[in-house]
């Protein structure tokens, strides 16, 4: 690393450099706090917000596997596996440790290895680890919680293969077991490659581990409430008796290709005791039975042989296939803030003059105000028009108000107040009257999580849940004509040619994901909104006030004065047709490759990828708008931003569908307390949990406690204190 760095942000700066992903951890800790950090990509200017010159103040965490370019770690937790690591792993020059377990990681680059763990099946103690995606490893300068120094990784690692260093590490294990107890500890069934096939053909051992592979994909996956224990144990027993792995390999194809379909997922430790469980028991059928039936197959497919799963027979009832946790895409990145133009102008000004201020919700509003002032006026080639229904999500007190009165008082002050709708709907005939007076209008209303809950339950407000129906009909019908309601008074049917309605609403969190049901999902408003959220409450600033500068005004005029293509309210409207670039082309083109990968999940999130498209050609469109009024065109610089804003709320729209969304009390009850847990940190006291839930009985509570510790999302852990032991719930 070019000599020995004086503090973390110089250590940070050195591993980046050379393209490994850190990520912050709390001093003498070895685990990292961040929200979701598997999903952290710092970059050089990120590090100084994450780490400073105090060696003292955390500690510093490689991201291993696909984040750092394939880097893995073996961490070798014995002083067997210490000793006897020459004679099995791969030689690196990286070899790190600290004082007291020098030379314990062995640092290696490796594509396509899987993170694995190795333990002494009578101790149950760990013998070595094979680190690569999804986990991290603390290095030097870091400190461990003992207050010795970690090593820094100087040496450039190994490249090896990656099927070479893994039986590396699994022959290391099993050594370590066979030099302390002398034989292996529990002999594994005979493999294909040792074993009697009962007259068949032998299997090589890497096609008998494809077909074991085969049956657990055509296995149905353990679900919660509907025997997930069983089939977890009947899909273990196939492969101990059934194919007759040894319980290593057994546990490794369970965890890869049957673990992640599960809901939910069950840990490393408890696959583990189903595998062992499995190996002790006799079974009625001969061993290798699917090995030993399926030597003369010419293919894989072994559906046929998978066990059938029951019918459920509990009040729940069915709940559908499982789905996996999305994963978190973190805060709201930096680099989609920047639009040139106008909107930068007006989020500039909305800073300035915010007493909270908050990059986000700027940035939405001004979208919106560049979106209504486009209205109309402009289109792409393939008919998009620029309105959006934007959320902005900030806490209580934390300046949600401030971006909305920044357009009120832009639309005023350029003479465009016409463009400003109300800020309550009272019904959707009083929605499509105000539409029909100014077809290109922007609402801004307040509490809007509030308000999805009142117009998405009709017995709340009859007369508000036809509002939604008028949006969604409004929000597709830019580039046609909109017909509302039929009355036999003719008098009273509206008609209005080319609508471009745009919204933008502010709301509390809990407001907001309150409202979130499986219908609004399903029936695809919630997938036209772009939902902006601010982390967190902003230091307070003392913010002169300050009229609306000339250029903004002057913009929002030129828009108001363009009319491309006749009179916006008397005559049929042809607007601007703006141009994307072959460039802006490919970018689309790998958007709408993505998309469809994820609507051929056939997931819970179909509605949600199914607009994504469309709304990243609407927000190119009014980047181009903002960045050159006079002659727009829709360059890669506005399909990038555009895509990856679209691909970014539509994931984060995802993760937070289903950390909100419940199917049924039961669900809605386990979500809300891992909510709980998740904002103390990942763990709370039993005490403090029972507080926050007191809308539950002790039955209640105590029933989803259980639940969640039977399924692996949750532990119980036990705390010393000076008095008696404290009960804790953590995060798994």
């Amino acid at each position: 690393m070019g000599g020995q760095p004086t503090s973390l942000l110089d250590a940070a700066r050195a591993y980046t450099a050379r393209g490994y992903r850190v990520v912050p951890i709390p001093p003498a800790q070895k685990a990292p706090r961040i929200k979701a950090w598997q999903n952290l990509r710092l970059d050089e200017p990120d590090l100084p917000a994450h780490f400073n010159c105090d060696p003292s103040s955390g500690n510093i965490g490689l991201l291993l596997g696909e984040p750092s370019g394939g880097l893995v770690n073996v961490d070798l937790d014995c002083d067997e596996a210490v000793a006897l690591a020459d004679d099995y792993l791969p030689p690196t020059p990286a070899v790190t440790g600290r004082p007291s377990r020098p030379r314990s990681h062995r640092w290696y680059i490796a594509s396509g290895v899987a993170t694995s763990k190795h333990r002494d099946p009578v101790t149950r103690e760990m013998i070595v680890e094979l680190r690569s995606t999804g986990a991290q490893t603390v290095i030097g300068p870091s400190m461990h919680p003992s207050g010795e120094p970690y090593d820094i990784l100087e040496a450039e690692p190994a490249r090896v293969a990656g099927p070479l260093l893994a039986a590396g590490v699994a022959a290391l294990a099993e050594a370590v077991v066979g030099a302390r107890h002398g034989q292996r500890a529990r002999a594994g069934p005979p493999t294909a490659e040792r074993g009697p096939t009962c007259g068949k053909r032998a299997l090589p051992a890497g096609d008998l581990e494809r077909r074991a592979a085969a049956y657990l994909d055509a296995t149905p996956p353990a679900i919660s409430g509907q025997g997930g224990h069983n089939a977890t144990y009947a899909a273990a027993t196939a492969m101990m008796h059934g194919f007759g792995l040894d319980a290593e390999s057994a546990l490794r194809l369970l965890f890869e290709r049957y673990n992640p379909r599960c809901e939910p997922p069950w840990s490393e430790k408890e696959l583990r005791h189903k595998v062992e469980d499995a190996a002790s028991k006799a079974h009625d059928k001969p061993f290798g039975w699917l090995r030993d039936a399926t030597a003369e197959a010419d293919d894989v497919d072994l559906s046929g042989f998978a066990p059938r799963r029951r019918a459920p027979d509990d009040e729940q009832g069915s709940v559908g296939p499982p789905s996996m946790r999305p994963p978190d895409p973190g805060p709201f990145p930096d680099y989609l803030l920047a639009v040139p133009g106008f909107i930068e102008q007006v989020v500039e000004y909305n800073l300035a003059t915010a007493t909270r201020p908050q990059p986000v919700l700027a940035l939405a509003a001004a979208i919106c105000l560049q979106a209504v002032l486009a209205a109309r006026r402009v289109r792409d080639e393939r008919g998009n028009r620029t309105n959006l229904y934007c959320v902005g999500i900030a806490p209580s007190g934390a300046g949600k108000d401030h971006a909305r009165k920044v357009n009120k008082n832009v639309l005023f002050q350029s003479g465009l107040s016409m463009h400003e709708g109300n800020e309550d709907l009272a019904s959707d005939a009083g929605l499509v009257t105000a539409v029909e007076n100014e077809p290109a209008v922007l609402f801004q209303i307040d509490e809007f999580g509030r308000f999805l809950r009142t117009i998405g339950d009709p017995k709340k407000a009859p007369h508000l849940f036809n509002v939604l129906t008028a949006l969604m009909k409004l929000y597709s019908s830019a580039d046609t004509v909109f017909r509302g309601k039929a009355y036999a008074d003719k008098k009273k049917n509206k008609v209005v040619d080319q609508p471009c309605v745009s919204v933008y609403g502010t709301t509390v969190p809990e407001h907001f994901f309150e409202s979130l049901t499986a219908d609004s999902l399903s029936d695809g408003f919630i997938a036209r909104l772009l939902v902006f959220e601010a982390s967190a409450t902003p230091p307070r600033q003392r913010a002169a006030a300050a009229p609306v500068p000339e250029p903004i005004l002057e913009a929002a005029r030129w828009w108001g004065d363009f009319k491309p293509g006749g009179n916006l309210r008397t005559e049929h409207p042809e607007p601007l047709v703006i141009a994307a670039t072959p460039e802006a082309g490919e970018v689309f083109d790998a958007l709408a490759a993505t998309v469809d990968e994820e609507l051929a999940k056939d997931g819970e999130g179909r509605s949600l990828w199914a607009r994504a498209e469309e709304k990243a050609c609407r927000l190119a469109l009014v980047y181009a708008c903002s960045a050159c009024r006079e002659k727009p065109v829709i360059d890669e610089d506005a399909a990038r931003w555009a895509c990856g804003l679209s691909e970014y709320l539509t994931r984060r729209m995802l993760f937070v569908c289903h950390e909100w969304v419940a199917e049924g009390l039961f669900d809605a009850r386990q979500k809300r307390v891992l909510r709980i847990i998740r904002r103390a940190g990942g763990a709370i006291g039993k005490r403090e949990l029972s507080r926050r839930t007191q809308s539950f009985t002790q039955r209640e509570r105590q029933e989803v406690i259980d639940n969640l510790i039977e399924t692996g999302q949750v532990e119980q852990m036990v705390e010393k204190t000076a008095t008696k032991p404290r009960v804790v719930y953590a995060l798994r």
